[in-house]
């Protein structure tokens, strides 16, 4: 069966490949005023915002990862947190092509253990195709006589079976709310792997996937295992169950279904002048 290489696979699954070296490193104190556009807290906050996105818009085929910081700035709200200011650009996470840029701000909030963000963004893709896309995406999964099961996704070559993408880019919208909810200020998350899948046949028209998925935390590098259940219908919010237990053995169990604080109004005609 025909093999897609990792480079085919975007920029996330690339660093997962690798040492994360702008993770190991001290963090400067952290001080009101702009950062480093380098720095792993201005990139750990974008793809926090990213995440958030991600699992917003809740589109196989319009998932995005980090391009570059151009622009990050932090301020302190005494007794709330530190919010973050950002702009950066995006690529399109399965052919790494640019795809427009995003201005956003990521709250840390004190006693509120998940970020707080507004994300705008311009968009590049054509939209109708992209829900065209989706749909022939779901069309396909519908029509699926067996249900889609597999392990080890991607393999250890960095390698998707064509037949297992759909599972896979289910999985990255699902995960990206629980890397969104469990980010903090100093820990960010990466999924590194699909360790299984299963297809459940529902009888009504949404898609119905079961996961054991593998996040990469940083800068600890702890590997935590998560269950995640996604459930997926087009033109609707992604619904979407975890539980999770890290390696020191603590658990935490969450869902979300689209409706979460936080705002993606305008994601796709912000003005980068009006940052």
């Amino acid at each position: 069966m025909q093999r897609r290489s990792a480079a085919r696979l975007g920029p996330l699954l690339l660093l997962l490949l690798l040492p994360v070296a702008w993770g190991a490193g001290p963090e400067p104190p952290r001080a009101d005023g702009e950062l480093q556009v380098s720095s792993r807290l201005a990139g750990q906050a974008a793809r926090v915002a990213l995440h958030y996105l991600n699992y917003r818009l809740g589109s196989p085929s319009a998932l995005r990862a980090l391009g570059q910081v151009r622009k990050a700035t932090v301020k302190t709200i005494p007794g709330i947190g530190h919010k973050y200011y950002l702009q950066f650009t995006t690529e399109d996470y399965k052919s790494s092509q640019n795809v427009g840029t995003c201005l956003a701000t990521v709250l840390y909030l004190k006693r509120k253990p998940r970020p707080a963000v507004n994300i705008n963004c311009t968009y590049t893709k054509d939209q109708k195709q992209t829900r065209e896309d989706d749909y022939s995406f779901y069309k396909k999964l519908r029509q699926q006589t067996k249900p889609i099961t597999g392990n080890d996704i991607p393999d250890s070559y960095g390698h998707i079976e064509p037949a297992l993408e759909p599972a896979w880019a289910l999985a990255v919208a699902g995960s990206s709310y629980l890397m969104w909810e469990k980010s903090t200020e100093n820990l960010g998350y990466f999924m590194a792997q699909v360790k299984n899948v299963k297809q459940w046949i529902t009888k009504d028209d949404s898609i119905d996937f079961d996961y054991l998925v593998i996040l990469h935390e940083i800068p600890t590098q702890e590997m935590i295992s998560c269950h995640l259940r996604v459930i997926w219908t087009p033109g609707h919010p992604l619904k979407v169950k975890y539980f999770c237990l890290s390696e020191n053995q603590q658990s935490e169990s969450e869902e979300g279904s689209g409706t979460e604080s936080g705002s993606t109004n305008g994601i796709f005609n912000e003005e980068e002048a009006n940052f």
